[in-house]
């Protein structure tokens, strides 16, 4: 590699103050151990309403590695991510969370993988700190998004990971609002090797991602990369008129030569009941497409710049800011 390469980190972070001197030591003693640079760690305040910007504005003005993005209000973590890497410089770029269950000491690996000619170095879990039921929901929806999806998606692969300077800007050019980082990562292709790596414990603090969020994740990620649920309800639909046509036949059979008029109110309750229900639920299955290309078309922005540390400093910074900004507002 030649001596030029610079590595950015990017993390998105929200209510981390008690993180954050632990994460910032461990990430300057990887990036001290890195060849290159100067390398830079860009962080992306989503909305904290504790310490977690004020620390990091010090350690911006003490370490010049660092820059801090403070958005306007939270927009959600994938939003957070797209505004760091919008803002990133390196020729690759390390996509982390900050609350150090992924750990800083697993970059220099996904290096190796980007010298030997990887665009793209993902982290596959292993061995998840985490109750027994969140770790049985994440093996289930990764294989389910897995046979779900119209492109080949790593199994128990999150946001962790490198991705070259190519595939960052690949990204940055889609422009949807309901992003899945994982997902697109694999859709721009190149050279990708997964790594297994441990899945660390939380460092501390509670986790931003309750069920409503992870929820949400896993739709974005079903509705973003799959038409199949729009297909199911085209199949039911046909299988339930297929049974219905064989019911008029053999009720046809009944009445003329069997001499008997076919008996089951219950059964034409629970039938019409079901097939009510199957029709609303898959109602709202379009709905979610009909709603997710409706919020395309508003064309807002992904996130809001609030307050800049860093590189961003000053007059000249915020005139490198303000075209950054009006950049990937044209792009997004």
């Amino acid at each position: 590699m030649a001596t030029e390469f610079c590595l950015s980190v990017a993390i998105p972070i929200q209510n981390e103050e008690s993180v954050l001197p632990e994460l910032l030591a461990r990430l300057r003693a990887v990036l001290d151990g890195l060849p290159g640079g100067p390398h830079e760690i860009v962080f992306v305040d989503d909305g904290s309403v504790d310490r977690t910007f004020a620390i990091l504005e010090e350690a911006a003005r003490q370490d010049s590695r660092i820059v801090v993005l403070s958005l306007s209000r939270n927009f959600g973590h994938q939003s957070a991510i797209t505004a760091a890497l919008d803002h990133v410089t390196g020729d690759a770029t390390v996509v982390m969370d900050g609350d150090l269950q992924d750990t800083p000491e697993a970059i220099p690996q996904f290096v190796e993988k980007y010298r030997e000619g990887y665009d793209v170095a993902y982290a596959r879990r292993i061995r998840r700190k985490e109750p027994w039921l969140l770790k049985l929901c994440y093996f289930v929806f990764y294989r389910l998004m897995a046979r779900l999806s119209d492109i080949r998606l790593p199994l128990d692969s999150g946001d962790f990971g490198l991705m070259s300077r190519r595939v960052v800007d690949e990204v940055r050019r889609m422009p949807e609002h309901h992003r899945y980082l994982r997902g697109m990562r694999s859709w721009v292709g190149f050279r990708q090797m997964g790594l297994d790596v441990e899945r660390a414990e939380r460092h501390s603090g509670k986790s931003k991602y309750g069920i409503s969020r992870l929820m949400k994740l896993a739709m974005d990620g079903i509705f973003a990369f799959s038409i199949v649920p729009i297909r199911v309800a085209a199949l039911l639909g046909a299988l339930a008129m297929l049974v219905s046509t064989v019911y008029v036949f053999y009720a046809l059979y009944a009445k003329f030569f069997a001499h008997q008029s076919p008996q089951g109110f219950t059964g034409l309750i629970v039938a019409i009941t079901f097939l009510s229900g199957m029709v609303l639920f898959f109602l709202g299955v379009i709905g979610e497409y009909v709603g997710r290309i409706y919020e395309e078309t508003k064309g807002r922005p992904q996130y809001i710049i609030s307050r800049t540390a860093g590189r961003f400093s000053g007059e000249a910074g915020n005139m490198y800011r303000t075209e950054r900004t009006r950049e990937a507002e044209l792009q997004h």
